[in-house]
């Protein structure tokens, strides 16, 4: 799951929402290095390829082709600088001028977004006006006689006339304080822009890209300091885990220590939840993510049964603290009422794997527990590595799982349902 992060440098957010705040520090700072390995790549592609270049120019040059510069009457290279070439314009005259369309564009540009809403405004004012007098006179005359009417209708013409008339004299008036207005602010930007071309001895560009480069230096030695303390906070809990003989392998994890076909099948035939089909033992091929819950169960009875996922050590009986698929809200719910360093262990539908549900003092913590390989790990960089789910349990009930947070596994949260909700997963 991590390499298929690294690859893409990605992460699903809902995918990182699950993660707790120190393993999100570790896998920001792990995509970080990958982004500087990369970024060196394609500079040392970029050297080569330049010296490559120069390489075939070279070539090139020696075959007798080569580049031959304009020289001027003094027999130098002929050099033209702007603004100091007869008939150029003074340096000065060119910034000025390029000053002034700046401030004339840009008080332009005010000139009609201001006209624009003059325009709406006027609109809106004698349409309004001409409905309200149109209505007045309708209830007013709706009951007169015929030749009444007419005359209602002249006297709305004229009405409407002379609103129109208002109203084109009231546009004439809008755009010429508009252009007025528009004068003035051109003036007041000339002014302005000029005077922080006078003042400014550095561009607003290279202050804007000096104060992001401090914050991103900030900021990396901020991810560098934080992902540091969880590499050593895991690396001792690594050599914990070795002195108690809880790690994993990586290829060979189950080599000598799983269960032969004969004890596999003795297993499933003694235990009343077992009851798996004849084509639950053919290899299938697994999806990158899981899609429904239907392939979820699928992959919980062919790959984490026959690794004793969920069951207590050295017995058939499911482990109390073992959920099925259930949502982070129903996993809160059960949480909820019970004392600080509850737990349970719920089936994850973000990846092949599990999510430790915590009840802290302030609230709840989620930690997701990469299956896919060989190993039960937390996701994150440089985890502990257990043989079996049951080990990782049992390992963090004595070890915090972070630093920050001094999380141990004290009670476990067991089914409020009958049946349970793992029951479809042992059918």
């Amino acid at each position: 799951m991590l390499q298929q992060i690294l690859r893409d440098m990605y992460i699903d957010p809902e995918l990182l929402a699950e993660l707790n705040e120190e393993q999100k520090q570790i896998l920001f700072y792990k995509m970080r290095e990958e982004q500087l390995r990369r970024w060196k790549e394609r500079e040392e592609k970029a050297q080569t390829e330049e010296a490559m270049l120069r390489k075939t120019a070279r070539r090139k040059q020696s075959n007798g082709k080569h580049v031959q510069w304009l020289r001027g009457k003094d027999g130098e290279v002929w050099v033209w600088v702007m603004g100091e070439a007869p008939g150029d314009k003074p340096y000065e005259q060119i910034s000025e001028e390029l000053i002034a369309e700046r401030a004339r564009q840009q008080a332009q540009k005010e000139a009609e977004e201001l006209w624009r809403q003059k325009e709406a405004e006027i609109t809106k004012k004698f349409r309004d006006a001409m409905a309200q007098e149109k209505a007045r006179i309708v209830a007013e005359k709706w009951k007169i006689e015929i030749e009444d009417r007419k005359a209602a209708k002249l006297e709305e013409e004229k009405i409407q006339e002379e609103l129109k008339k208002r109203e084109e004299e009231e546009r004439q008036k809008g755009e010429e304080q508009i252009r007025q207005q528009e004068e003035i602010r051109a003036r007041e930007l000339y002014l302005s822009l000029k005077q922080a071309q006078q003042l400014s001895q550095h561009s607003d560009d290279d202050q804007e890209w000096e104060e992001q480069l401090r914050r991103s230096k900030a900021a990396d030695e901020e991810r560098s300091h934080k992902a540091r303390r969880a590499r050593d906070e895991y690396r001792r809990q690594s050599l914990r885990a070795i002195q108690k003989g809880r790690v994993a392998g990586l290829s060979n994890l189950f080599q000598g220590a799983s269960l032969n076909k004969d004890q596999e099948i003795k297993l499933y035939n003694n235990s009343p939840l077992l009851s798996l089909s004849a084509a639950s033992s053919n290899i299938w091929e697994r999806p990158s993510r899981p899609f429904s819950r239907d392939v979820i169960i699928r992959w919980f009875k062919e790959e984490q049964i026959p690794r004793r996922a969920g069951f207590e050590r050295n017995t058939n009986r499911i482990a109390q603290w073992f959920h099925g698929i259930i949502s982070r809200q129903e996993a809160e719910e059960l949480l909820m009422n019970k004392s600080e360093g509850t737990f349970l262990v719920r089936i994850s539908e973000k990846i092949w794997g599990y999510a430790l549900s915590y009840r802290q003092q302030s609230g709840f913590k989620h930690f997701l527990v990469d299956a896919s390989g060989d190993f039960y790990s937390f996701l994150g960089v440089d985890p502990n590595r257990h043989a079996t789910l049951t080990d990782l349990i049992d390992f963090h009930k004595e070890e915090i799982i972070t630093s920050s947070g001094g999380e141990l596994l004290l009670e476990p949260c067991g089914q409020q349902k009958n049946p349970p909700d793992y029951s479809s997963l042992f059918q």
